[in-house]
């Protein structure tokens, strides 16, 4: 259990944009949301990671927090591992088509699956 699971839900959440290349391509390239009101892009994402839940400064420092253990957090950081410099390479205003459209964005992708599936499994 956690002591903030509503935080690991959008934690959760953001995982599993930053995994799925369709998602990305529909919503945020497309501008084509799963419904009314529903909006989401990398900025967002981002936000999440390392403003709102700032879990990618320190993922070890979330365990009993907003993820169950050392796996959990591994994973998480593996993914702010290739996410971080990604986005320090990024020109300033790059839209979200060119930056997923990069050949490093497969290594974000890649990652943030890995976290997912920990994730998800931990989850049950």
């Amino acid at each position: 259990m956690v002591q903030y699971p509503e935080m690991r839900a959008q934690i959760l959440e953001t995982l599993r944009a930053l995994a799925d290349p369709e998602h990305q391509r529909q919503v945020w390239v497309e501008h084509r949301p799963p419904r009314p009101g529903y909006y989401d892009d990398l900025d967002l994402n981002i936000s999440v990671l390392f403003d709102d839940t700032i879990i990618a400064e320190d993922p070890c420092a979330h365990i009993g927090k907003t993820l169950h253990n050392e796996n959990e957090a591994q994973a998480v950081q593996a993914l702010v591992d290739v996410l971080d410099p990604f986005i320090e390479s990024l020109p300033r205003g790059t839209d979200d088509a060119t930056a997923i459209s990069m050949p490093a964005w497969r290594d974000v992708v890649e990652a943030a699956r890995r976290a997912v599936t920990v994730l998800e499994r931990t989850s049950g």
